[in-house]
C-alpha cells in the first residue's frame, strides 16, 4: 500500500496510507479540536470523509472559524429541507445557501408554512439530529442525476442541472431519506447540528425573477453551542429595535409613498439635514484630496451606454429605455460614462494626472420589487461617487489613498470592525459576464493585490464578484451591535477608458490610455444613512443629528427668553428649536428624549434671572447650569470635531 505525507497545520507532518480520510486522521491524532466540522486540503474546503490520495497540507476547522461556521449553517439548511420533506412530502426544494450567521432554504409549497408549521419543522430537525445520520457525498453523471431527480419529482434540481456546464462534475449529498444536489462541503453527520433556531419566513421568487414561481423562503441560524446561539438571538432582538425603517419613521427622516413609487424614498427636512452633513464631510475630505466636483444629467442617450458596455453587461439593472425624438434615452444608473466624457472634453498631459472628478448625482437602478428593502435596496440613490484618472506609476499611491480615506471615515463614524474584499473575475465568465482580456485581468488583479499588501491592509479574496470592467475592493462594515453591511466600493477600470478613447500625452510625447479608479467611500446616501441609523440606534452624534438642541421653557412666561436663546444659537449655525407648547416640563423632556434630541436646554425663572441655561444631555441625568456663551462654544467645538458619542 502506498503511503502519503500529510502536513497537519499546528501539529506537524505524519505518514498515512493512501486513501486515509481527514476524519480518520482526526480520530487518531492528539491536539486537534474534537469540535472539528470541516477541513481544508491544500487550502480548499473539503469534507472530512474525503479520501486523501497524495501528499497534502490539511487544516482542521471547528465551528468558531468562519469557514467552519458557514459549513455548519449550510448543513443546517439541508437538515431543515430534510425535515420539511418528511413532514410535507409534496414540498419541492430549490436552494439553501448560507449568509452571515444565517441560512435560508427556498421551498415550493402548496400552502405557505405557518409559524406553527415552522415549529413542527424545528422539532423534526431535532429528531433527525438525534438520529445522527451520516452525511455522505458522491458524484453522479449528468444522466444519472437527471434521472434521479426526475424520479423523486424535484423539478428545480433538474432545471439547475440543465443550466450547468456539461463539463461540470455533479455532486450530491445524502443523509438518510434526503438527497440534495450540492457542491458542499458539509459536516460529517446530522448529530453535529444541535443548536439552531428557525427565525422567519418570507416570499421569494425562483432565481430572483418576479416572473417566476413564488416560493417560501425560511431563514434560520445555527451554532456549535447554546451560549453562542442565545447571544445571537439576543442580538437579533436588538437589531429589531434598531431597524432603520422603524427608527426612520419615528424620527421622521424619510418615507415611501405608493403614488411616488416603490424604492423611491422621499427625504423629509430631518433626513435632508443628514444628507447635507454627509456631503459637507465628503466635500471637505475631497477638497483636501485634490478632487474637482462636476454635475451630470439624469438621462442619457443609449449610445453612451453601448460604448461603456453597460447595455451589454448591466441592462437588467437599468430602467427601460424611453423614446425621445426617436432616440432611446435611459435613466442614469451610474456616473462613470459622464465623467469619462468630461475627462475627454479637454486634452490632457501627464502633468494633468492624476485627474480626480467627484459628483453627488442621483442615479436610478431597476431593483426587482421583491428585493427592495427600506433604504438598503432602492431604485433612486444619491451617490458619493468619484473617478480618478492616473498613470500606471501613479496607480498604487492613488488606490491606497482611497483606501486610507475609508479609514478616516471609519474613525469618524466609530466603525471598529470592517473587512476589505478583493473581488476577482471568474475566468469562466470571460466574454460573458466580464470583458474578455485575460492578460489585463491578471495584471490588474496583481496590481491591486500588491498595492493592498504593500500598504499593510488586511483583505480577503472573492472569485466571481468583480465588475465587468475590472477588479474591485468591496468594503464590508459591522454596526455597533454586530450587523454586517455592504458599504462601499473601490474599483479599477482597465477597459472602459480605451473604449472612450481617453488619452494623455506622456513625457515622450506619445498618447497613452490612463487607468481609471472608481470609488464611493460612503456608497449611496440611502444605504449609508440606513447603516448609521442602525449603528447609532438613532442616537446620532451631535454634528449629524437633525435636531441638535431643543429649548424647553418651564412655562409660557419664559418663551421670550427661550426664543432669544434660540436666535443666538441659530446665528452660530446650531440646529435648534423651541418647544413652546403649554405642557408640563416633564412631558416636554420625555418627548425630546423620544425624538432622540441630543441636548435639552431648560429655561425657567432662575435661568432668566441669572442669564444662564440649564443643560440636560440625552441619557445623562446630571444637569449643569452654564452661560449662553460657554454653552455655544462647547457645542460648536463638539460639532466641528465631529465627535462620536461614547
Amino acid at each position: 500500500m502506498t503511503n502519503i505525507s500529510i502536513n497537519i497545520v499546528g501539529i506537524g507532518t505524519e505518514t498515512y496510507p493512501s486513501g486515509t480520510t481527514p476524519l480518520e486522521i482526526l480520530s487518531s491524532t492528539k491536539g486537534i479540536s474534537k469540535d472539528t466540522l470541516i477541513c481544508k486540503v491544500d487550502k480548499v474546503l473539503t469534507d472530512l470523509s474525503a479520501s486523501l490520495t497524495s501528499d497534502a497540507t490539511v487544516q482542521f476547522l471547528d465551528g468558531k472559524s468562519k469557514d467552519g461556521h458557514n459549513v455548519l449553517l449550510h448543513s443546517t439548511a439541508h437538515l431543515m429541507a430534510q425535515a420539511a420533506k418528511r413532514l410535507y412530502p409534496k414540498t419541492k426544494v430549490t436552494i439553501g445557501p448560507y449568509l452571515e450567521n444565517r441560512f435560508y432554504y427556498d421551498f415550493d409549497v402548496e400552502t405557505p408554512f405557518t409559524d406553527e408549521d415552522l415549529l413542527k419543522i424545528e422539532e423534526e430537525m431535532l429528531k433527525i439530529s438525534q438520529e445522527n445520520i451520516d452525511i455522505i457525498h458522491h458524484t453522479k453523471s449528468r444522466e444519472d442525476a437527471l434521472e434521479f431527480f426526475k424520479k423523486i419529482g424535484e423539478d428545480y434540481k433538474i432545471e439547475i442541472i440543465n443550466d450547468l456546464d456539461e463539463s461540470e462534475v455533479l455532486k450530491v449529498y445524502t443523509q438518510g431519506d434526503f438527497t440534495d444536489l450540492c457542491r458542499g462541503p458539509h459536516v460529517p453527520s446530522t448529530g453535529v447540528i444541535q443548536h439552531f433556531k428557525l427565525l422567519s419566513s418570507s416570499a421569494a421568487y425562483w432565481r430572483g425573477d418576479e416572473n417566476n414561481q413564488t416560493l417560501q423562503r425560511v431563514y434560520g441560524t445555527s451554532f456549535t453551542n447554546a451560549k453562542d446561539l442565545k447571544k445571537y438571538l439576543l442580538m437579533l432582538e436588538e437589531q429589531k429595535k434598531r431597524d432603520h425603517r422603524k427608527i426612520g419613521k419615528e424620527l421622521d427622516l424619510y418615507f415611501h409613498d405608493e403614488e411616488v413609487g416603490p424604492g423611491l424614498p422621499l427625504w423629509t427636512p430631518n433626513g435632508a439635514v443628514m444628507i447635507d452633513e454627509l456631503e459637507a464631510l465628503a466635500k471637505e475630505k475631497e477638497d483636501l484630496g485634490g478632487y474637482k466636483r462636476v454635475r451630470t444629467p439624469h438621462i442619457t442617450k443609449g449610445s453612451l451606454y453601448e460604448r461603456s458596455g453597460h447595455l451589454e453587461h448591466y441592462i437588467s439593472s437599468m430602467y427601460p429605455a424611453m423614446d425621445v425624438d426617436g432616440t432611446d434615452y435611459y435613466m442614469k444608473p451610474m456616473n462613470c460614462p459622464h465623467h469619462h466624457k468630461i475627462y475627454a472634453n479637454t486634452p490632457k498631459s501627464y502633468r494633468d494626472l492624476p485627474y480626480r472628478l467627484s459628483e453627488y448625482g442621483t442615479c436610478y437602478r431597476y431593483e426587482k420589487s421583491g428585493e427592495l428593502f427600506g433604504l438598503m435596496r432602492v431604485r433612486s440613490m444619491q451617490m458619493n461617487d468619484a473617478h480618478i484618472y492616473c498613470t500606471e506609476d501613479q496607480f498604487k499611491e492613488e488606490f491606497i489613498a482611497v483606501c486610507n480615506m475609508y479609514m478616516e471615515y471609519f474613525k469618524i463614524f466609530g466603525i471598529e470592525k470592517y473587512e476589505m474584499r478583493l473581488s476577482l473575475h471568474d475566468p469562466k465568465g470571460l466574454g460573458k459576464k466580464y470583458i474578455n482580456n485575460p492578460e489585463l485581468w491578471k495584471k490588474t488583479e496583481d496590481d491591486v493585490r500588491n498595492a493592498l499588501v504593500g500598504a499593510g491592509l488586511k483583505f480577503t479574496e472573492s472569485v466571481g464578484d468583480a465588475a465587468f470592467y475590472g477588479p474591485k475592493i468591496d468594503v464590508q462594515v459591522w454596526s455597533a451591535i454586530g450587523k454586517e453591511f455592504s458599504l462601499a466600493t473601490n474599483q479599477v477600470d482597465f477597459a472602459v477608458p480605451e473604449r472612450f478613447n481617453l488619452t494623455y500625452k506622456d513625457t515622450d510625447g506619445h498618447s497613452k490610455t490612463p487607468l481609471c479608479i472608481h470609488r464611493a467611500p460612503l456608497g449611496t446616501h440611502e444605504r449609508f444613512i440606513g447603516f448609521l441609523i442602525e449603528h447609532f440606534g438613532g442616537n446620532f452624534p451631535l454634528w449629524l443629528a437633525p435636531r441638535q438642541v431643543t429649548i424647553l421653557p418651564v412655562s409660557d412666561k419664559f418663551n421670550d427668553y427661550a426664543h432669544s436663546v434660540c436666535e443666538s444659537l441659530k446665528s452660530n449655525g446650531i440646529r435648534v428649536e423651541v418647544d413652546s407648547r403649554s405642557e408640563k416640563i416633564g412631558s416636554k423632556i420625555r418627548d425630546a428624549e423620544m425624538q432622540k434630541v441630543n441636548i435639552m436646554v431648560i429655561v425657567g425663572e432662575k435661568e432668566v434671572e441669572d442669564n444662564t441655561l440649564t443643560i440636560r444631555r440625552r441619557f445623562i441625568k446630571q444637569q449643569q447650569t452654564v452661560s449662553l456663551e460657554d454653552f455655544s462654544n462647547e457645542i460648536i467645538d463638539e460639532i466641528n470635531d465631529r465627535r462620536v458619542p461614547n
